[in-house]
């Protein structure tokens, strides 16, 4: 069976892909830990409407209205 190897030199798309695997949006970067301040929970307000960000058990984030 023939063995498949990846290429030594990453490809264009992958020289242009962050390392978190995210593209680059020229959208400003906040770390989850930072926004949150230490808190489960943050509550956000969009002009007239009212949200909450939370982490849930398993880490994740959550946002609802």
């Amino acid at each position: 069976m023939a063995q498949i190897t990846r290429p030594i030199r990453p490809t264009e798309v992958e020289q242009e892909r962050p390392a978190s695997g995210v593209l680059d949006l020229g959208a400003p970067v906040v770390e989850s830990v930072t926004l949150m301040s230490g808190q489960r929970e943050l509550i956000i307000r969009h002009g007239t409407e009212t949200y909450r960000l939370r982490v849930t058990a398993s880490n994740k984030l959550i946002l609802t209205k």
